[in-house]
């Protein structure tokens, strides 16, 4: 029996090993703990991270039942370097051969062989490059949180991300050596299966706790949408671009009185154009993110590019808020146009649509929102998707 085709044991403790600090300060983490939660639920989890982009792990990971945290620093100067450069030779896209760490590598060997160990599940691409030795020896899980053939090399990094050909290769060999691979979308599993048909795939969508977020009621009378995102994240930014020079001059049109929150981490970006208006309100990263929805009569998450799904939508459906879609955001998500949120595609149909929420309200369409992503995007949902077969 070769290492891929080992079933996993039931009642034994799975490995999640990460290439980021675990704080909640974007999408990508968000799906991070979505993922150990429903994990830990079963058998506990060890999370193994290496410090970057933050400094010690959130209050929130801490707390998850039956977790338990371990960290690595990488190293620095020559070393890491090497690392970078060893990665680069086996194909690994500039961009991600920088996040290369022998610590985290040899960690993850290390914690793989404890006694009673399940799964070792590889946090995105850079983790998966990371433990592509050890899964030579037993399998590992490729933890996907885009398929990021599909987009990267258009993104501002494309370069770095070496073009689509090299980053469609990069790809093909994590899907080829992981036991598994974890889609967050029906789009994305389509998209991976066309790259590597061998692939062993398994639709884990994105999740949010939805018992721990109380809906928004009532809504407010105020015509203020919110926008909420990791605006460093290139898509984002495209999408904000899109709302201020396309969708709200359209708004304003009619509804000259109309705001627009910005609520999110990377906001001195795109500061020009955001900060260009006094009806745009870029309140930046806040600590308590039901009140800005609580001000807002709808959400919006105006994306025309990127893989995955986005998590803040499903956030902004779990507090009960209208929320307006572009295709490209609901893209493999099985919401439908006017009975869970409202999809509209291009600049006219987007303004018309954020004029009707901003407006009438449309109170049931959040409700039925929320409802959808109890059933189909809760933790408690993505724990009975995870259990070891």
């Amino acid at each position: 029996m070769t290492p891929r085709e080992q079933p996993n044991e039931r009642g034994t403790r799975d490995l999640l090993v990460s290439t980021h600090t675990p704080v909640l300060r974007s999408g990508r983490a968000l799906r991070t703990y979505g993922v150990a939660r429903a994990l830990a639920a079963h058998n506990g989890l060890d999370l193994l991270y290496a410090r970057f982009e933050g400094d010690a792990p959130d209050d929130a990971f801490r707390a998850i039942p039956g977790i338990a945290l371990h960290e690595v620093l990488a190293s620095r100067g020559a070393r890491r370097l090497r690392a970078y450069f060893a990665a680069r030779t086996r194909g690994v896209p500039a961009e991600l051969a920088r996040g290369a760490s022998p610590e985290l590598s040899a960690a993850a060997a290390r914690l793989a062989a404890a006694p009673g160990r399940g799964r070792v599940i590889a946090d995105g691409p850079v983790a998966a490059a990371a433990l592509a030795h050890l899964a030579r020896e037993r399998p590992v899980i490729y933890n996907a949180h885009n398929f990021e053939s599909g987009f990267r090399h258009t993104l501002g990094d494309g370069r770095a991300m070496g073009g689509a050909r090299a980053l469609r290769a990069f790809e093909r060999g994590l899907l080829a050596r992981a036991g598994e691979c974890w889609m967050a979308s029906e789009a994305d599993m389509a998209a991976a299966h066309e790259l590597y048909p061998q692939a062993r795939l398994r639709y884990v969508p994105n999740v949010v706790d939805v018992a721990a977020i109380a809906p928004v009621h009532p809504l407010t009378d105020q015509h203020r949408a919110i926008f909420v995102a990791n605006f460093a994240y290139a898509p984002n930014r495209n999408g904000l671009r899109f709302l201020l020079k396309e969708v709200m001059p359209r708004v304003w049109a009619e509804l000259p009185a109309a705001k627009l929150a910005l609520v999110g981490a990377g906001l001195e970006q795109p500061r020009q154009e955001a900060f260009g208006d006094p009806r745009v309100e870029p309140l930046g990263f806040v600590e308590d993110l039901h009140g800005a929805y609580a001000l807002a009569r709808c959400a919006v998450v105006p994306l025309l590019q990127g893989g995955g799904t986005p998590l803040k939508l499903i956030e902004a459906l779990a507090h009960g808020l209208p929320v307006i879609a572009t295709p490209r955001a609901v893209a493999g998500l099985a919401v439908r146009d006017g009975e869970h949120l409202l999809v509209a595609d291009g600049a006219d149909a987007f303004a018309q649509a954020l004029l009707l929420l901003l407006r009438d309200g449309a109170p049931q369409l959040g409700a039925r929102g929320r409802q959808l992503v109890a059933e189909r995007y809760s933790i408690e949902a993505l724990s009975g998707l995870l259990r070891a077969q």
